[in-house]
């Protein structure tokens, strides 16, 4: 199951200043005779959120499902030939990160070919909890992979007015057909406004910052319709969408919705209202971290 997908119905259960540091570069070549493809690297973004969203190891560790990387288009920078033109092209661009890992792959030609040469090298960075934003280019069958850690603003604002800016994103994404991996969708109804959902989304993310954990469980087990239940939302059917890293409402959304489980989810007609919140905590992994509770009240 991705991690986005934890749908539940009624009777079921601190960031480096310099540019420079912490690049990483790993500009290999990956070739793969992969018959070719006009997908366009979109759908890279989308298969590696996919990798990222299922519970599985690199190698022969563990492995958790991490939370979705976010698409910026100051990363889709053109396939550099070493790190000193890349860093360039990064100043050029205007993006500061404060983590950035470079990811060259040379002779796939379509999506899948690519996604099947990064998971055999690259599969601990493609799923490391270190990066929130990404970037891909292609140049021929020249793929360019960037994932980053942003630097987050010191203050994000006031947590009801982000999460309020949240549901506009979400309600705009919803008034459109949308494509959520191999799942297509019709354009669903808004989404209305929930205090006791958006307590309940606060209060996880509250607790994922101060315990610095990522996870839709709570370390005593609980779960989104516990939580909104605890608040006191009387539910049918509930949702929830959580992220880790990001520094802006459209930033979170966008990362939902290059994933194809935290899309769904939020194209899903049978709900009906949302609640969200953030939470920060400069001393964990990811710095911070995002709930999306969905429901429909009974």
């Amino acid at each position: 199951m991705t991690i986005a997908t934890a749908i539940q119905q009624r009777g079921s259960g601190r960031a480096a200043r310099a540019i420079g540091i912490s690049f990483g570069l790993a500009f290999a070549i990956a070739a793969s005779a992969a018959p070719a493809s006009a997908a366009e690297p979109e759908g890279l973004v989308s298969l590696i959120n996919a990798f990222r969203g299922q519970a599985q190891a690199c190698g022969e560790q563990e492995g958790d499902a991490v939370a979705p990387l976010a698409p910026n288009a100051a990363l889709d920078l053109e396939p550099a030939t070493s790190g000193a033109q890349l860093q360039q092209r990064l100043q050029a661009s205007g993006y500061r990160p404060a983590k950035l890992q470079a990811i060259s792959i040379s002779g796939p030609t379509s999506t899948q070919a690519a996604m099947s040469a990064l998971r055999q090298r690259y599969c601990e960075p493609l799923r490391s909890q270190d990066y929130a934003e990404i970037g891909v280019a292609r140049q021929g069958n020249t793929w360019q992979i960037l994932l980053a850690k942003p630097l987050l603003p010191p203050d994000l604002g006031d947590w009801r007015e982000v999460g309020r800016s949240i549901l506009q994103h979400v309600n705009a994404a919803r008034g459109e057909p949308r494509q959520c991996g191999d799942q297509a969708f019709e354009a669903a109804s808004a989404l209305d406004w929930s205090d006791t959902l958006a307590e309940a989304a606060l209060a996880h993310s509250q607790d994922m910052a101060r315990r610095d954990y990522f996870s839709h469980r709570a370390p005593n087990g609980e779960q989104a319709g516990d939580r909104a239940r605890q608040a006191g939302y009387r539910w049918s059917r509930v949702g929830e969408n959580i992220a880790a890293g990001q520094g802006s409402a459209e930033q979170v959304v966008a990362g939902w919705l290059a994933s194809p489980g935290h899309c769904a989810n939020i194209m899903n007609a049978a709900f009906t209202e949302m609640g969200a919140a953030y939470a920060t905590n400069e001393d964990s992994a990811a710095g911070s971290y995002w709930t999306q509770v969905f429901g429909t009240p009974r």
